[in-house]
């Protein structure tokens, strides 16, 4: 499923952003009990456009705030596009 892919490459960046092992991330958990800051939250933004091809809000992170829920927003959005 797509989903589990977006959600595996998100929790990879941000474990990078964060410098923990992907393990240690949970994509339940809110990205700011993570540690997830305003300005790795940015990066993420870019990096999901460029991998994923949605673009987002600089607010994606705040509106959207665990890996699931950002998983399901992009996976949402490529559908929308690939149905247009």
């Amino acid at each position: 499923m797509a989903n589990d892919a977006i959600r595996t490459w998100l929790t990879e960046r941000i474990a990078c952003y964060l410098q923990l092992a992907a393990t240690d991330i949970d994509p339940a958990v809110p990205l700011a009990e993570h540690g997830l800051d305003s300005v790795s939250a940015l990066l993420l933004c870019g990096d999901i456009e460029d991998t994923w091809g949605v673009a987002t809000e600089p607010t994606l992170a705040y509106e959207h705030p665990t890996i699931d829920d950002i998983a399901r927003f992009v996976d949402a959005e490529r559908g929308q596009r690939r149905a247009a």
